[in-house]
């Protein structure tokens, strides 16, 4: 057995059955005990993402926060995840991720509140909270040793899988399919052939990585507030584009996507087979896309100028809502529109055959087109994930400058190399990290439900008295 079945082999025990039933079923739990949230505040949320709360203590302001989780939600999952999940699990993958993603938003909007009322903010005004302090402080300090679990999980996850490598990997493979997608520039490195885009592309996420993290999350807020809309707007309008112009094939991509989904399908006896593929692939890329349940966004949440825990939960909810309901979707459903996912193509090259025959312009277009939406997506996801990373780390050693410091430039390093493994090992380890991160903190928000329910009620009730009296 290689290196590449030894890791495929861990990703199908850590994403089996019982991983996927946790996730689910915690997004459900949630779901019942804050009585459908997502969808009954969904509008208030998308109003409060758009303003700040005045006099509060944190590092950053809500939005600013928000961005930052943005930032490292909305990456190469929102591309080439949905492609590879789409590729592995059929078109029924997408359903399952939206319906993943429909329960996931009242596990965010339970991450991010328990963020806010378990952190610590000290006397320089540096914020630190997430999974590690909610499940120590909540839990009980006996439970310290789940919260170091997850934070090991967290730095893994940051340097070897969905902060770093995806990431640039992804950014890399678009850049050659556009600047050199026939590898008629090839050099020699690292005992391999590699095209001069794919090199110059590392060289240059790489300096860029290094000219922001080194400013912390100050830095990485300021650069992410400006990049993170325009992103998401200039790929939702070409998404959007691609479907309207192929609108007659909507209904039936739907209907794809539907049967797919429960194995309809497949030959006799293997419908259950072909639907427990497409829910495994859906969930797995939903988890690597929204991050819902995974524990990175409410790393960002507690660093926001809030008082108030529900308001915070409320907009790191419309995070889920945006990336995946919205991004994804859109994404998986032009793949299926213009025949892209029959090509035959991987990862960043299937998204960028349907985006070059998805309207009426050439190839090459459609391929810049997705170059600079993925190094957008991708490159502020390594901002978000380097932030998160060193949150996880700086919980396991304290504030110690100099391993924080050390640990940027590796995390810097981990970017630069990222280019040059392989897709499918790089993808299957992100997964693996994923996963393991995930456990801890769903564990966390099932034991702090009560915890949730209670904060919401007090807060809603509060608010109804409020307007009763004016």
């Amino acid at each position: 057995m290689n290196f590449t079945e030894i890791l495929k082999s861990i990703d199908d025990f850590v994403w089996g059955i019982p991983l996927i039933v946790l996730i689910m079923g915690t997004g459900i739990l949630l779901t019942c005990r804050v009585k459908v949230v997502q969808v009954r505040k969904l509008g208030k949320a998308l109003k409060f993402m758009l303003t700040n709360e005045e006099g509060a203590e944190g590092e950053v302001t809500s939005f600013g926060a928000f961005c930052t989780a943005m930032a490292a939600t909305i990456g190469t999952g929102n591309i080439v995840g949905v492609a590879t999940a789409v590729a592995a699990g059929g078109p029924g993958a997408l359903f399952w991720m939206i319906l993943a993603a429909f329960f996931g938003m009242a596990t965010k909007y339970s991450e991010g509140l328990l963020a806010v009322k378990y952190r610590t903010i000290d006397d320089e005004g540096h914020a630190l909270g997430g999974p590690f302090y909610y499940i120590e402080k909540g839990m009980g300090a006996s439970w310290k040793w789940l919260a170091k679990l997850f934070a090991i999980f967290g730095v893994g996850a940051g340097l070897l899988g969905i902060g770093t490598i995806t990431q640039v990997n992804g950014i890399a493979s678009a850049v050659k399919n556009f600047a050199d997608p026939d590898s008629q520039h090839m050099i020699s490195l690292f005992g391999g052939e590699y095209s001069v885009a794919t090199v110059a592309a590392a060289i240059i996420v790489a300096a860029a990585t290094a000219l922001v993290v080194i400013g912390g999350i100050k830095r990485i807020s300021s650069v992410t507030t400006i990049i993170v809309p325009f992103m998401a707007v200039m790929y939702v309008v070409v998404c959007l584009a691609i479907i309207i112009f192929h609108i007659k094939e909507f209904p039936a991509a739907i209907a794809e996507i539907v049967k797919s989904a429960f194995g309809l399908r497949a030959m006799a006896g293997g419908a259950l087979g072909a639907m427990m593929v497409a829910m495994q692939k859906g969930v797995a890329r939903g988890i690597f896309s929204n991050e819902a349940g995974l524990g990175s966004a409410p790393i960002a949440a507690a660093a926001a100028k809030t008082k108030t825990t529900v308001r915070q939960g409320l907009i790191s909810m419309t995070g889920t809502f945006i990336d995946t309901i919205v991004i994804c979707t859109m994404t998986g459903t032009t793949l299926i529109m213009t025949g892209a996912m029959d090509q035959g193509l991987e990862g960043a090259e299937c998204t960028a055959y349907a985006f070059g025959q998805g309207l009426p312009w050439s190839q090459s277009t459609g391929a810049f087109v997705l170059m600079l939406c993925l190094a957008f997506f991708a490159f502020t996801t390594i901002l978000g994930w380097d932030y998160y990373s060193e949150r996880c780390l700086e919980y396991l050693v304290g504030k110690k400058k100099n391993v924080l410091l050390t640990y940027k430039w590796i995390y810097i390093l981990a970017v630069l190399i990222g280019p040059f493994l392989t897709v499918e090992a790089v993808w299957t380890i992100a997964d693996i990290f994923n996963g393991l991160m995930a456990i801890p903190n769903l564990i966390a928000l099932v034991a702090l439900s009560g915890v949730v329910a209670r904060e919401t009620k007090e807060y809603f009730e509060k608010e109804a008295h409020m307007k009763i009296g004016a």
